[in-house]
């Protein structure tokens, strides 16, 4: 693996990127323990998975809203002065989910509360708009930036549900949230104190700023991309939860995820090391058939009853197939985008995987709470198919080779 990393120095050439890049890590896992602690508190306190993934959809579309909200304003003002008053935003309403739970509250409240806290600004875009303002003059170090960004995702990802899993069963179901509050507020106002790195807000002339970006070319069918991964993501993370609480190892369920997180990590890790050959869309559509393929191994050993360690190893390998996806996905977004609005577009891309997730968590919590467990695995080969299409229609009009002079 040390060839592969030493491609990455190039990356971290400009001063301040590293500490940037350190300093983001903890709010990122913040957003990786949100989806377990939430479901593990609601089915442990009130004994519906329904309800649960439920929840967790309500959460995801609203920080979906908001997100290319924020980006806008993020292009406006610049990260710093939106990102610490939006994570600042979300304490009180987290603290009145975690009182309803505990206090058997009616449902609807916990609905309120948690769509209220889903305005924590997104880390991860904030820092893949801050690498395209320092890499935008050489595409090929741009890709290495994004592979890194999206394997530092799963690496948060591996962490995450295993920290929120050990929280919620080792001390309180409400102990998994409550750390992954206090985690975000303070990875967030590190990231926003780099400010050497931070992009500078945009130029926005009257004729830059009309104009929706749905209106960019290549953008709808991209970001249909993202929403059917997001439904892959959403619905396998509520399945696996589920199986392995069915199986009596509820504890073994962040394990799991951990390892659909690892294969990413190290898939993504090593396609960032190869030099793009291809255009992005046709990158694109090549790492959503090899994800479609991958996903009918978790199918086969839910189907079949496997055990923990079985379905282990399927997860692993069908979280290899995610990365290339997701870094072709990002950097073909980035091509198409508008400077000025760069920001916003990449809310837009992250919304629509948020959007993704949480029908992914709703169809998958419904499906545990009324089939049989491995039955859930059906939703994100489904999901990766859906992408698979969508993507090869992408490639063949070839969108990245007609971009715009003031793209990324």
């Amino acid at each position: 693996m040390s060839l592969p990393l030493a491609r990455y120095r190039p990356v971290f050439a400009a001063p301040g990127t590293l500490t940037f890049t350190l300093s983001g890590l903890l709010g990122r896992l913040a957003l990786a323990m949100n989806g377990v602690c939430v479901v593990v508190l609601v089915a442990d306190r009130r004994g519906s998975y329904a309800l649960a993934g439920s929840l967790s959809a309500v959460g995801v579309l609203a920080g979906a809203a908001l997100l290319p909200l924020l980006g806008r304003l993020v292009d406006r003002l610049g990260q710093a002065r939106v990102a610490v008053p939006a994570v600042l935003a979300t304490a009180l309403p987290t603290a009145g989910l975690l009182l309803c739970v505990r206090s058997g509250a009616p449902a609807w409240t916990l609905f309120l509360c948690w769509a209220l806290s889903g305005s924590s600004p997104d880390l991860g875009g904030m820092a893949r708009a801050r690498w395209a303002h320092l890499h935008r003059a050489d595409p090929a170090v741009l890709h290495r930036a994004n592979a890194l960004e999206q394997s530092l995702d799963e690496l948060c990802f591996m962490a995450g549900p295993v920290l929120g899993m050990a929280l919620c069963t080792a001390v309180a179901p409400e102990a998994g949230l409550l750390a992954a509050r206090v985690l975000g507020t303070v990875g967030t106002l590190l990231f926003a104190a780099q400010r050497a790195t931070e992009p500078p807000p945009a130029v926005r002339t009257p004729a830059a700023a009309t104009g929706g970006l749905f209106r960019t070319p290549g953008l709808p069918p991209l970001l249909a991309v993202f929403l059917s991964t997001g439904v892959l993501f959403g619905s396998m993370e509520v399945t696996t939860l589920a199986y392995t609480d069915a199986l009596g190892r509820q504890s073994a369920g962040g394990g799991l995820l951990a390892l659909v997180a690892a294969g990413s990590c190290v898939s993504g890790l090593v396609f960032g090391a190869v030099r793009p050959r291809r255009p992005a869309a046709l990158r694109l559509a090549l790492g959503t058939g090899a994800m479609t393929a991958l996903m009918l191994l978790p199918l086969a050993a839910g189907l079949s009853g496997a055990g923990v360690p079985l379905l282990g190893a399927a997860l692993l390998a069908a979280g290899s197939g995610t990365a290339p996806t997701m870094v072709s996905g990002m950097t073909l977004t980035q091509r198409l985008l508008p400077a000025h609005r760069l920001t916003e577009g990449m809310a837009l891309a992250v919304s629509a995987i948020l959007v993704g997730i949480s029908t992914g968590a709703t169809l998958g919590g419904a499906l545990a709470q009324h089939a049989a467990p491995g039955t859930g695995y059906l939703l994100p080969v489904c999901a990766a198919a859906l992408a698979l299409g969508l993507a090869a229609r992408l490639a063949a009009r070839r969108p990245d080779n007609s971009r715009s002079p003031q793209a990324v």
